[in-house]
């Protein structure tokens, strides 16, 4: 029984020897959990940086879709092979993208910081019969990437000539017309005052690239379809922007203008034989957005109309860079035509083109899963009659575009899209081509004149 007895005490007393140490080995405080904290300054979603007074709000969206008998994004095709119908071109196109936005924003006795991109890879496959390499269709999109502090606005966004639906006044077309469309942004620098009551102004220069410049004209043309080469310079001057806006309950009302330098080439392929001066042209753009229609809640209608001269870019807007020309090809009717900022020829000066253009979309809620729009746009090309004398024809022409798109939302945040596209080039030449050729392609007889290009797509997104 003693025995017994000594055991247990010896054992308790090992336990109670072992817990000590233990608890000798525990700090005398544990260190305090940091949380993330909800910054609630600057809306829903943002948080504090822990250790810092900085908030950031991490979002983006998940995007796939299909587009037939045409490019990614309904870009109904009206140029290069699949405007020619030729069999190197997919007669559909999918793409996968994944767009993150980052935006970040802090306090300071200035105001707020600000720093915003939006960035992400996408893939887009069926575009052509030519790549074996399964990754060839991928990419790196940049949409933005900017400070903004005091007022002012560093980096890449939409221009100060953009509208507030940037292109997009009720369609996911990245080729709408008749407008200006900065959804892939630009390079600039801006400042934007807010005067109150809804009234803002913004001025700011943006770099002259691919996406702002189309092609300029040196001599004749090349050949009977509209393919020309492109003798623009390199710039030597940013465009300057800017915008007048009016923002109320009802809609808004916007006034935009720039100042686009036009840089001609050589005359040929002797530098000293001179080149053209250069010209400056111009846009400007006035939009109209109503809300609070009778037709229901959340309707709106957004209208816009656009004038150039020597900056067509303005009025052909597009998600990527412009075309210098459109070539559609339906049954034995060709449409070819010219697009370009300026023409010139030997020893002479840079001849600016006109063109003029509206858009606008009609916007209906049927219920809280269900919209539709209807959207469209018409533009002109006005080319002057030195160069229709020296063409030989008259290069003028008309495009215009009509499309239905509808959406359903069965959750929040979540999209399905279907939107179809109809595109008209209305083009002053007429006649035989006879013996033309469409892209090196001998072409078989066929006719100038009207022609008619159809599009749709198909888009899931998810939005986080």
């Amino acid at each position: 029984m003693s025995k017994i007895k000594s055991l247990v005490l010896g054992s308790a007393a090992a336990i109670v020897a072992i817990g000590g140490a233990q608890a000798a080995d525990l700090p005398v405080k544990a260190k305090a959990v940091e949380y993330v904290k909800v910054c609630s300054l600057y809306g829903a979603g943002f948080y504090y940086i822990p250790g810092t007074d900085t908030c950031i709000r991490i979002g983006g969206y998940v995007r796939a879709e299909v587009t037939f008998n045409g490019a990614p994004s309904d870009a109904t095709y009206i140029s290069g092979n699949g405007g020619l119908g030729l069999r190197t071109a997919g007669e559909y196109q999918s793409r996968a993208r994944i767009m993150m936005k980052v935006d970040t924003r802090t306090a300071t006795e200035y105001g707020v910081v600000r720093t915003f991109g939006a960035f992400g890879p996408q893939f887009t496959t069926g575009a052509d019969n030519t790549n074996t390499d399964p990754q060839a269709g991928g990419g790196m999109r940049v949409e933005a990437a900017f400070i903004q502090f005091a007022g002012f606005t560093f980096g890449r966004s939409a221009s100060a000539y953009a509208l507030p639906w940037n292109g997009a006044p009720g369609n996911i077309n990245s080729t709408l017309m008749g407008g200006p469309n900065y959804d892939a942004g630009v390079n600039n620098i801006q400042y934007t005052w807010q005067f109150g009551n809804g009234v803002s102004a913004s001025v700011g220069i943006d770099q002259q690239e691919h996406a702002n410049r189309i092609g300029v004209l040196n001599g004749l043309p090349l050949s009977v379809n509209g393919n020309y080469g492109d003798a623009y310079a390199a710039p030597t001057a940013p465009d300057v922007v800017g915008n007048l806006r009016l923002d109320q309950a009802w809609g808004l009302i916007q006034f935009s203008a720039a100042a686009h330098e036009v840089t001609g080439n050589y005359y040929t392929a002797i530098p000293w034989q001179g080149h053209p001066s250069d010209k400056w042209g111009f846009a400007v753009t006035g939009a109209l957005q109503l809300k609070n229609l009778p037709t229901g809640p959340g309707d709106d209608i957004k209208i816009s109309g656009t004038y150039t001269e020597g900056a067509l870019r303005y009025v052909l807007g597009q998600s990527g860079a412009t075309p210098t020309n459109f070539q559609v090809l339906n049954g034995g009717t060709f449409a070819g035509v010219t697009i370009a900022d300026g023409v010139y020829g030997l020893g002479t000066g840079l001849e600016l083109t006109k063109a003029y253009g509206f858009n606008g979309a009609f916007n209906h809620n049927w219920n809280r899963y269900w919209s539709s729009s209807v959207f469209g746009s018409y533009s002109h090309v006005d080319y002057n009659g030195a160069v229709t004398t020296a063409f030989g024809y008259n290069p003028d022409f008309n495009i215009s575009q009509l499309g239905v798109s509808t959406t359903w939302k069965p959750v929040k945040n979540l999209a399905f899209i279907v939107e179809g596209s109809w595109v008209h080039i209305d083009q002053s030449r007429a006649g035989l081509t006879g013996s033309a050729t469409l892209n090196n392609i001998a072409a078989r007889p066929t006719f100038f004149g009207d022609t008619d290009s159809y599009s749709g797509i198909f888009r899931a997104q998810r939005n986080f």
